[in-house]
Parts: C-alpha cells; sequence; structure tokens
C-alpha cells in the first residue's frame, strides 16, 4: 500500500510526530521540542491526537473515559480516525501550508498499533482507514519513544483511563507493534505506515532522550531544506 498523492511536500512545514507506548514522556519531549525549535526562530504548532480540536476533544473524551458504553474495537478506531480528521482539515494541514513546523503527540502509528496489531483488527486495515482519514497526510519523520513495560508503569502509575486499564498482555502487544513497525520500516517494508520512523531508547535519563530526538528532528530538518 503507497501513500496517495496527497502526502505533504517537504517544502512546506514539516510534520514531526512523536509516538510510542504510554510512559515514554511523550508530552513532555514535545513541549521541549518545540521551545527548541523556536529558540531557534522556528514557527511551530502542537497538537495532541486524539484531540486538539472543538470535536477532536469531545471524541478524546469518549475514548478514554472509563465510563464510555462498551466500544468495539472497530468502533473505537474510527472514533480516532474521526477526531484525526478533523485535527488535519483544521490544525494541521494549514499550518503546514503555511510553512510551520508541526509537532503532534501521537498520529496514526497509535492506531495502527493500538487498535491494528495490539486490538486485532489488523494493520493493513488500520492504515488504509488512517489514510483516507487523513487525505494521506503522513509527518516527515515519526519517532517512536520506546518504553520497557516496568519503566511504563513506574511512570504512568495507577491507569488513568479505559486505554491504560487494559491488561499488561496488551500493552506488551503494544511495545511490540511499534517496535515491529519501526523494524518493518527501515527495512523498507512496512507498507502500512509508508513514513520515516525513527526509534529512541526513552528508559534513558529526560535529557538523552531530547538529544536524541533533537538529532532526529536536525536530520529531517536538513532534508527538508535541501528537497
Amino acid at each position: 500500500m503507497s501513500a496517495p498523492e496527497t502526502t505533504p511536500d517537504h517544502k512546506r512545514g514539516l510534520f514531526v510526530v512523536l509516538d510510542g507506548p504510554d510512559g515514554g514522556g511523550k508530552t513532555t519531549q514535545v513541549a521541549r521540542l518545540a521551545d527548541w525549535l523556536r529558540e531557534r526562530s522556528h514557527a511551530v504548532v502542537t497538537c495532541r491526537d486524539p484531540g486538539g480540536t472543538p470535536l477532536g476533544d469531545r471524541l478524546r473524551a469518549i475514548l478514554l473515559d472509563r465510563g464510555t458504553v462498551d466500544l468495539s474495537m472497530r468502533a473505537e478506531m474510527l472514533l480516532y480516525m474521526a477526531s484525526r480528521a478533523q485535527l488535519v482539515t483544521q490544525v494541521i494541514r494549514p499550518a503546514l501550508d503555511a510553512g510551520t513546523i508541526v509537532i503532534s503527540d501521537r498520529f496514526l502509528l497509535a492506531n495502527i498499533v493500538y487498535q491494528g496489531y495490539a486490538g486485532g483488527l489488523g494493520v493493513e486495515e488500520v492504515g488504509r482507514v488512517g489514510l483516507t482519514a487523513t487525505g494521506g497526510l503522513l509527518p516527515e519523520l515519526t519517532v517512536v519513544l520506546d518504553t520497557p513495560p516496568d519503566i511504563a508503569r513506574a511512570r504512568v502509575g495507577p491507569a488513568r483511563d479505559r486505554i491504560e486499564d487494559r491488561p499488561d498482555d496488551f500493552h506488551a502487544k503494544v511495545r511490540d507493534g511499534f517496535r515491529r513497525a519501526v523494524h518493518d520500516g527501515r527495512a523498507g517494508r512496512c507498507p502500512y505506515y509508508p513514513s520515516h520512523l525513527s526509534i529512541v531508547d526513552a528508559s534513558a535519563d529526560p535529557d538523552t532522550v531530547f538529544a536524541r530526538i533533537r538529532s532526529e528532528v536536525e536530520r529531517a530538518l536538513a532534508l527538508a531544506e535541501r528537497s
């Protein structure tokens, strides 16, 4: 499966995603990366997925609330996609068209892993639906913050939402799914997510993790400037 022709042009803004299992410090690192880029005179927009728009925030509440009616895995996946479709239309594409760097806390790869790989829907199916929901938009760079389950549990603490409530074997599959996606991407056989993937060991201290993320983003910026 290849990305549609509407995949973004590198001459516009740069789209970067931080993703991976819970407990990797994505939210903290997104904020830190945005500050670092702004200090270097880049225009930056940050967002979170799901959420980031009035519609997306309502869907996020439904998806994460323990009191939500029982959702099938496919219904869950489609609600995530609806939130993302609105985020792309309302926030991400306009920012990229204006030459802005967009940094998102999660994007399509999360659903490919959580509902596709760990949830049993299949990565190809979720990938196809995802490219429809985004109109073919994919990030230039997705950095997976990889965290061993014991460290993730210690950082996250007691489960806070219905996704975190899922059993340990589900979360083990989530980690394996992210790692497999990066492995397949490096081998040139990741058709369900045809975007550049890198992985960072998020069990290290925050400064070390940020230095590794920054290195990946610097490389992506250099490639964007040459294209």
